[in-house]
């Protein structure tokens, strides 16, 4: 069977709900189940493309969701848990959610795949909204719900390991192609670890090549498009 994928070229809060339960329609009791893990992009200071917390608000109030992010593996606003809580202060996410910064606190836990890849604890939750911006990003090409998956839920230790495909030292000197198949392979625990208790919306507004995270990052290149949701992370 072919997998769902919804699209709306109105972007609009309301409408993220909208897509977002039409796709958890496929869902049993189409509803997430136990404690709901929001997985965002909190920004790096500086970065003016970021999706703010009032955007995103209507959606996750509507899971009852803990806004969840992990620390960075490179110096910035981010790589710290006090630095990284500064900027959820100053970005506006605390006021709006409750926030948990996964990595916050060690150790990290490990999530099994063949090639046994290191990733984040997550094993307070029961299941898993992606909410990604879509954009540009140097290494990964773009940013969208895999790299959400991957990177985006390592922790700094993680990211370093994911990047350097097993080899952390090699964070920015490893092999491209095996950095992206390590990325993949990350994606894929998150997946299997929440056993299908997962939907993703990639929202494709405020698109610039480069990504979030970035504190200088340029203006978006080309005019929003729309939001896509899905149970399918690949298919989306």
């Amino acid at each position: 069977m072919k997998s769902k994928v919804f699209f709306s070229s109105e972007i609009t809060a309301e409408k993220v709900v909208e897509l977002f339960h039409a796709a958890a329609n496929d869902l049993p009791g189409g509803i997430l189940p136990g404690k709901v893990a929001v997985k965002l992009h909190s920004g790096e200071p500086g970065n003016q493309n970021f999706l703010k917390p009032e955007f995103w608000q209507p959606i996750v109030n509507d899971v009852h969701g803990t806004v969840v992010e992990c620390n960075t593996a490179y110096d910035g606003g981010r790589n710290t848990t006090e630095k990284h809580r500064e900027t959820m202060e100053k970005h506006g996410w605390n006021k709006h959610f409750t926030v948990d910064i996964m990595d916050a606190e060690g150790p990290d836990a490990e999530l099994l795949i063949p090639n046994g890849k290191r990733i984040k604890n997550m094993l307070n939750y029961g299941s898993m909204l992606v909410l990604s911006h879509f954009k540009g990003h140097p290494m990964g090409g773009f940013g969208g719900a895999l790299k959400q998956l991957s990177i985006g839920c390592a922790s700094s230790y993680g990211k370093a390991y994911i990047h350097g495909a097993g080899e952390p030292e090699k964070i920015w000197t490893g092999d491209h192609n095996s950095f992206l198949e390590s990325m993949a392979d990350a994606a894929e625990a998150v997946v299997r670890h929440f056993n299908g208790n997962m939907v993703f919306i990639n929202v494709m507004k405020n698109m610039s090549v480069d990504c979030d995270c970035c504190s200088v990052a340029e203006d978006p290149c080309m005019a929003d498009i729309g939001i896509l949701a899905s149970l399918d992370p690949i298919a989306m």
